[in-house]
């Protein structure tokens, strides 16, 4: 099964960010892929509240939810939306970083709302406050497909490998790790976190990520590390798209999920403790 992780630099204006990341998914699909896959907020990048107030929708009316099913839909290809930002239904005020699995009739198949909220000062000048404008979500998600079953999850999820096991447990072949990574710590830590939750569940992980300077309106801008990534269930650096923009092009065999956690069955080997 061909998979093509797109590498975004998405602006704060949702509508330009449709149009370019529509336009990629067709040269996905163009190339062989029929699972595709988008980065975290893959409709607008902001740092700005206020902005984000002016230009998000609920998940009813978000017209990149609305294209890219269509597009789904039209080239009968499995998309992952990495993750929206939505608002959310009242009495919550704040916003949802949802993710969805879109299926090859355009139809919703799943959707995640990210567990854990990256609050986090990374140094002097760069810190975050994710829970003051997101909802954290409660519900740990995996999906059935024809080449696997999901493991639904986003960017800051990766440091928490208890989910993991968890999606993997419940039958997860394939972790999606869609991310906005902070270059500070996208720098030491990316690369190894995504490989020790492929080789800790014997999983496939796919990790398409935002790269770059993201354009700003209002508000100061952002960056993100880029390096969209997928790594095979054997812990092998599959694909490092390192600050490329555009379609990043993977071949899965589902075949090799069986055959490291058969070379290492350590998913079936938990014991019970005490303490400490």
């Amino acid at each position: 099964m061909r998979a093509a992780l797109l590498q975004l630099t998405s602006s704060d204006d949702p509508h330009k960010n449709l149009r370019v990341t529509s336009e990629l998914v067709r040269r996905a699909a163009s190339e062989g892929a029929g699972l595709i896959l988008t980065p975290e907020v893959t409709n607008c990048v902001s740092n700005s509240r206020t902005h984000q107030r002016s230009v998000l929708c609920t998940e009813d009316e978000d017209p990149t939810l609305d294209g890219l099913r269509e597009d789904a839909a039209r080239l009968g290809v499995w998309l992952l939306i990495g993750s929206l930002a939505l608002k959310s239904e009242p009495p919550e005020d704040r916003f949802a970083n949802r993710s969805f699995l879109i299926a090859p009739d355009g139809s919703i198949a799943a959707r995640y709302d990210k567990i854990h909220m990256f609050d986090v000062q990374v140094n002097e000048i760069e810190t975050y406050r994710e829970s003051a404008g997101f909802a954290p979500g409660n519900r740990a998600v995996t999906a059935e497909t024809p080449f696997g079953r999901i493991g639904m999850t986003i960017c800051y999820d990766v440091r928490f490998p208890y989910l993991y096991r968890a999606l993997a447990k419940a039958g997860a072949e394939v972790m999606t790790i869609p991310a906005a990574f902070s270059p500070a710590t996208g720098a030491m830590h990316w690369e190894s976190l995504l490989r020790a939750r492929a080789i800790e569940t014997g999983s496939y992980v796919l990790a398409p990520a935002q790269m770059g300077q993201h354009p700003a309106s209002r508000g100061r801008t952002r960056t993100t590390h880029g390096h969209s990534m997928a790594v095979s269930p054997w812990g092998e650096v599959l694909i490092d798209a390192g600050q490329t923009f555009g379609v990043h092009l993977v071949d899965l065999d589902p075949s090799n999920v069986a055959k490291a956690r058969q070379k290492v069955p350590s998913l079936q080997h938990d014991r019970d403790f005490t303490g400490p």
